[in-house]
């Protein structure tokens, strides 16, 4: 995948991206701290950057009395040591970022000769350089191109250094130090000249194209992808910056709009933390929409899905006691349920819960000798769920516990019944067997963006929290991949 430091570079830069203009989806929030952590990691590349530094050889003259006229020049100069030590990144409201370097050292080894009219007093030698005090200033403009990819641009740059200092060795060394302010000015001159085109040249040639082959799609399986493109350009405030993604799914085959907007998503005032995250029920809802509308939200129970230590078993002995006609018409036959989602789940949250109502059928037939279905009955539920939602590992997961249930009989193919006296047995069907297929669901529960998900998280190795509207869940995250 290529050097780690400079993905970690390039993924600290890309989630200093978001927008304002339409509502997310999913928010991941970089705060100082959270910059602080990518900047000891960008500062390994922009260091390995600049350490390429190429100092020409130069030559020059100057008068020293009394031998007249000296030409030198120096020569196979050499970059021995190159630390930057003290740097920070700042943000700039409604900008994007400031990067500040002091302290820079760099230490340069190369060899030199000079001559005058007395040939006899001519030489050669090697000679150390070592800048010290170098300081380099970058503005870093953020933005969003109209694919949704991160864009970066250096707006601004400034360098100095310090003080020049040139070591010459051999005899003729003194002769040097008569004219090393020349030479200092000299080295002095080439290096600045290089800073900033070195910088621009990391930003534009090595990390803007990593930014521009981003992806921003990852697909879940044949039915679904999720989107999780930059909705526009980055709300940089002074204490953070909110990577505001779309955060939606859609279909592979025949994308459209969803019938509902993306909620405001608003994260609580803090910012001791590293990473937070704000996911809107917006990514979820478009999941149940996704595979409501491909029609994929059925479900088959059959009784080898029934526990064996259960009273009530898929067939229509057992079901002929809660409806003897069911036994009378089709002794001693298996039965086959079919639910059905009818209408797209739609999860809702609120301060303290997060609760889904999704309304099903209940198809029941009987299984013929011949292997074909007798209809039997269709019942429409509504149930009102607690979805309970967190991380582990590398993505967020949710589990759904139902606390309501009611039914009501739409049809029946064998005659009047009272749906009360089944009440007992969906329960137990929904709450043991319905369920946990939904839970290990997993284009809409298990498989949220991934990809992103995978990638902030490895900068985040200490507490991190995570927001879901109102809802807060604190974690301790041990080993984030």
């Amino acid at each position: 995948m290529g050097n780690p430091h400079t993905l970690t570079l390039t993924l600290t830069l890309a989630l200093c991206l978001g927008a304002d203009a339409v509502n997310p989806g999913f928010v991941v929030r970089l705060t100082q701290k959270g910059l602080d952590y990518a900047r000891q990691q960008g500062m390994v590349v922009l260091q390995l950057q600049l350490a390429k530094i190429h100092l020409p050889d130069f030559s020059g003259s100057t008068h020293v009395s009394p031998l007249g006229k000296v030409k030198y020049s120096f020569h196979s100069m050499a970059i021995h040591s190159f630390q930057l030590p003290n740097s920070q990144v700042s943000l700039v409201p409604k900008v994007g970022l400031k990067l500040s370097i002091t302290g820079g050292f760099i230490q340069v080894d190369g060899q030199w000769k000079f001559k005058t009219k007395l040939h006899f007093i001519s030489g050669h030698g090697s000679f150390v350089l070592k800048v010290q005090g170098l300081s380099i200033s970058v503005g870093l403009k953020l933005g969003s191109d109209g694919s949704g990819r991160p864009t970066i641009y250096p707006s601004d740059c400034s360098n100095h250094i310090g003080d020049v200092n040139v070591h010459i060795s051999g005899k003729y060394k003194w002769l040097a130090d008569l004219f090393h302010r020349s030479i200092d000015k000299a080295l002095r001159k080439a290096i600045e000249k290089q800073i900033c085109p070195l910088v621009s040249e990391s930003i534009l040639q090595r990390l803007e194209p990593i930014l521009q082959t981003l992806p921003v799609t990852a697909s879940i399986d044949n039915v679904a992808a999720i989107d999780y493109s930059l909705t526009g350009p980055p709300p940089v405030t002074a204490e953070c910056v909110d990577v505001q993604l779309k955060g939606e799914f859609f279909n592979h085959v025949n994308r459209t709009a969803p019938p509902f907007s993306p909620p405001a998503l608003s994260l609580p005032v803090d910012h001791s933390l590293m990473v937070y995250f704000g996911v809107s029920e917006y990514l979820f809802n478009t999941a149940g929409y996704v595979y409501q509308t491909a029609g994929r939200l059925v479900f088959t129970v059959t009784n080898n899905m029934i526990p064996k230590n259960f009273s009530i078993h898929l067939n229509t002995s057992s079901f002929g006691t809660l409806i003897p006609q069911i036994s009378k018409m089709y002794p001693n036959m298996l039965m086959k349920l079919y639910i059905t989602s009818t209408s797209t789940p739609f999860l809702t949250m609120k301060p303290g819960n997060v609760t889904i109502s999704p309304m099903t059928d209940i198809e029941a037939y009987a299984i013929l000798p011949n292997r074909t279905l007798a209809p039997l009955f269709l019942l429409n539920v509504t149930t009102t769920a607690l979805a309970k939602l967190g991380v582990n590992a590398s993505r967020i997961v949710g589990h759904l516990e139902i606390s309501r249930v009611q039914m009501a009989l739409k049809h029946s193919d064998v005659g009047p019944f009272s749906v009360s006296l089944l009440n007992a047995a969906v329960n137990f069907y929904i709450a043991h067997i319905i369920l946990p297929q939904v839970n290990a669901f997993p284009p809409v529960w298990g498989q949220c963006p991934l990809w992103l998900t995978n990638r902030v998280m490895e900068l985040a190795n200490q507490r991190t929290g995570l927001f879901a509207n109102q809802l807060k869940w604190s974690l301790t995250l041990d080993r984030l991949l």
